[in-house]
């Protein structure tokens, strides 16, 4: 570990100045697993030279959660602890913000029955909504980083044993999140403006729809009635910039709910709820999902869908060249974070209220009102490739020819 130390160093300055951007007076909490503990030790460093008041660490360990479904009575899995909920949303409300340390094993959960892993979820979704509000209004800057897992990097390295599994993948970790370079934070101010100039020239256009054509994918995405394009840092309502994701090659926008019509088919696999899911697309009619289809993991897709009438349509539309620092690595992650910022990818769920005009500011009906979805569920899946095409349309009938071959036409 030696040799990625001062990667680490780099990789902390990040999460703490980027990601979340933390101010003197307020709080962070740091949410990891034993993977995560050497990163979080350099979070806490800077993050109490920055001015924290104070840094709250949340742990949490693979084996305890599978435990719980290995053991849990029935009852364990229909609760979730008000304690926890409250303890948030005091945190949250007291100027505190949460940073996540992902160190995935993206098949933990293979053996469970998957309706366990359902239940339990929809009763954590139900449960945490009240927090969740504070990040999806930008209330509390959040942001989300990862580390190698011994499984993950198997995963993402299977020729190779467990010790060089790991350290490629925290090599190519550092390659996506442009820690390898000199200045990362400096090299994220430059890719900062440059997702900018998308949003702004998407947010100026204001294109009534999308149409993605690919092997397998010919969608007719209508957008959310004043929606707006996000991309890179996003503001908080205190005024203050963060990074969700790191890393991030996106900007997104809110579909509208019910004006979505075709077949999506996704290039990645996904990696849910401890499980894999792969060869799999949708079929789309007036927004909903009327028929699926997965070469491995349907049941999950199934269960996923059957969280709440919300969870059959789209939440988000998000834009990512093929051309890419992550795409440009030349390996599959396995994981979210990393491969939707390879592809362009769309979210089955809930759409974020900050990717509508004003939308912190409207209440959930007003929301809805304009197209935006909600539910308690938000899982991003990836459809992009070097043979996307995409064509943005406006009201008047103009056509601009945003994607070809995979990337940015400009």
């Amino acid at each position: 570990m030696k040799s990625i130390q001062k990667q680490l160093e780099k990789y902390a300055d990040l999460a703490v100045h980027v990601g979340i951007n933390l101010k003197e007076g307020e709080g962070l909490i740091v949410g990891c697993n034993t993977h995560g503990l050497l990163l979080a030790r350099e979070i806490v460093k800077r993050a109490y030279a920055a001015g924290a008041k104070h840094v709250e660490l949340m742990f949490n360990d693979d084996a305890m959660t599978l435990a719980k479904y290995e053991n849990g009575k029935p009852f364990v899995f229909e609760n979730f602890p008000d304690w926890k909920v409250k303890a948030l949303t005091d945190m949250y409300e007291s100027n505190y913000h949460h940073l996540f340390i992902s160190a995935p094993n993206p098949e933990l959960l293979k053996d469970v029955d998957g309706n366990l892993i359902a239940k339990d979820q929809k009763t954590a979704s139900s449960a945490m909504a009240p927090a969740m509000k504070y990040r999806m209004t930008g209330q509390t800057k959040w942001s989300i980083v990862a580390v190698p897992s011994p499984e993950w990097a198997r995963l993402a390295f299977p020729e190779l044993d467990e010790a060089e599994a790991v350290e490629a993948l925290w090599n190519k970790i550092f390659e996506a999140t442009r820690v390898d370079r000199e200045d990362p934070v400096e090299a994220w101010k430059t890719h900062d403006n440059t997702l900018k100039k998308y949003k702004q020239f998407l947010n100026e256009k204001q294109f009534e729809k999308l149409v993605l054509k690919a092997p397998g994918t010919d969608l007719e995405v209508y957008l959310a009635d004043a929606h707006y394009w996000m991309g890179g840092s996003k503001e908080s309502l205190a005024g203050d910039d963060f990074v969700a994701n790191i890393p991030t090659e996106e900007v997104f926008t809110t579909p509208h709910k019910f004006k979505v019509n075709g077949t999506l088919k996704a290039t990645k696999p996904l990696s849910l709820n401890g499980k894999i899911v792969d060869g799999f697309g949708f079929e789309f009619k007036e927004g909903k999902v009327v028929d699926f289809y997965a070469e491995r993991g349907y049941d999950v897709l199934e269960k996923l869908m059957e969280n709440d009438e919300g969870a059959r349509y789209l939440g988000e539309v998000a834009l990512v060249q093929d051309d890419s620092p992550i795409s440009n690595t030349g390996i599959l992650f396995n994981n979210t974070l990393f491969d939707e910022n390879a592809s362009v990818h769309f979210a089955l769920g809930r759409a974020y209220s900050y990717a509508m005009q004003n939308g912190s500011n409207l209440s959930q009906e007003e929301l809805e009102a304009r197209g935006a979805n909600y539910s308690l569920i938000h899982v991003d899946f990836m459809v992009g490739g070097p043979e996307m095409m995409i064509t943005a349309h406006a009201k008047d009938g103009t056509e601009t020819k945003l994607f070809e071959k995979g990337n940015w036409t400009f």
